[in-house]
C-alpha cells in the first residue's frame, strides 16, 4: 500500500512540476513554435539521410523503403515519448556537481518525479510528431498481411518501447550517481540506441544485434514485433512468440531500472564527498 501510494504521489508531484515548466515556457508563444518547429525540422534530418540513402539503392539489408521507414518511426515516436517525460535526466551529473542535486533529497517530494520533469520541454514534442508522420505514411506504404492482432500489435510497439526507453533514461541517471559525469555514456545508450534502431538488424553484427536483444533489450522496441508484421525471420532466431513480449520486456526493464534508481540513491554521500 505505502508502495502505491508512494508512485501516486510521484506522479502527481511530476504533473505539477512539469505543468510549472510548460506554463514558462508558453510565456514566450512565438519562441515556442519556433523551436518546436525548429526541433521538428532537426530531429527530421535522419529521416532525410535515410531517403537521400534510398535514392541511390532499392533495398538497405533486403528492406525496402517502407519497411525501414516502419521502424524508423517506431524508434522514434518511442523514443520522443520517453525523452519528452525523461529527457532532462542526463543533467543529473551537472547537478550533482554543483550542489544543487542535494536540495532535491531534503523536499517532501520523490526525487525521481523531480529529476524527471525538471526543465520539462513541450518543444520535445516535434520529435514525437515527426516519427508518427512517418510511422502513419509507413503503415500505409508497407506491403504486409494485416490482421487484428497485428494492427493492435502497432501501439503496444509504441508504448512498450516508450517504456523501454524510459528505463534506459531512469538506468543512466542511476550511473550518473556513481560516476559524477557520465552524461554521454547515458546518451550514447537513449539517443544511439533510437539511432541504431531506425535501421535493419541486417546491416549489423550478429554481436551487436545478441547484445541488442539480450543485454540491453533495445531489440524489443521495434526489430522483433515488426518482423512478425512484415512477415521476416527474427533476430537472433528467437520464437515466433517473441513478438509479443515487448510489454513484459518493459515491466523487467523498468522494475531494473527503479531498482537500480534506488540503490544509487541510497549510495550517494553529498557533493564533495
Amino acid at each position: 500500500m505505502g508502495e502505491r501510494s508512494a508512485v501516486v504521489e510521484g506522479v502527481r508531484a511530476y504533473g505539477l512540476i512539469a505543468g510549472m515548466w510548460v506554463r514558462a515556457g508558453m510565456t514566450y508563444r512565438a519562441s515556442f513554435v519556433a523551436t518546436l518547429v525548429g526541433n521538428l525540422v532537426m530531429t527530421g534530418m535522419d529521416f532525410v539521410g535515410i531517403l537521400l540513402m534510398f535514392s541511390q539503392v532499392d533495398s538497405l539489408g533486403g528492406w525496402s523503403l517502407p519497411e525501414v521507414a516502419l521502424l524508423y518511426g517506431l524508434s522514434v515516436t518511442s523514443f520522443g515519448i520517453a525523452d519528452l517525460l525523461l529527457g532532462s535526466m542526463d543533467v543529473l551529473g551537472a547537478r550533482m556537481r554543483d550542489g544543487s542535486f542535494d536540495t532535491l533529497l531534503v523536499r517532501p517530494v520523490p526525487v525521481l518525479a523531480q529529476v524527471g520533469a525538471d526543465r520539462f520541454a513541450l518543444r520535445r514534442l516535434g520529435r514525437v510528431v515527426q516519427g508518427s508522420v512517418v510511422l502513419g505514411w509507413a503503415l500505409v506504404a508497407v506491403e504486409a498481411d494485416w490482421s487484428v492482432s497485428k494492427v493492435l500489435l502497432v501501439p503496444v510497439m509504441v508504448l512498450s518501447g516508450a517504456a523501454i526507453f524510459s528505463a534506459v533514461f531512469v538506468a543512466g541517471a542511476a550511473f550518473q550517481i556513481f560516476a559524477q559525469d557520465a552524461a554521454e555514456v547515458q546518451n550514447a545508450f537513449t539517443y544511439g540506441g533510437t539511432t541504431l534502431l531506425q535501421y535493419p538488424p541486417s546491416v549489423f553484427g550478429k554481436d551487436l544485434v545478441r547484445g541488442a536483444t539480450f543485454v540491453l533489450p533495445l531489440a524489443f522496441v521495434n526489430w522483433v514485433p515488426a518482423a512478425h508484421i512484415l512477415g521476416r525471420p527474427y533476430p537472433v532466431g528467437l520464437p515466433s512468440w517473441a513478438a509479443f513480449v515487448s510489454p513484459l520486456v518493459a515491466v523487467v526493464c523498468c522494475a531494473l531500472a527503479a531498482l537500480a534508481w534506488r540503490v544509487g540513491l541510497r549510495s550517494y554521500r553529498s557533493t564533495g564527498s
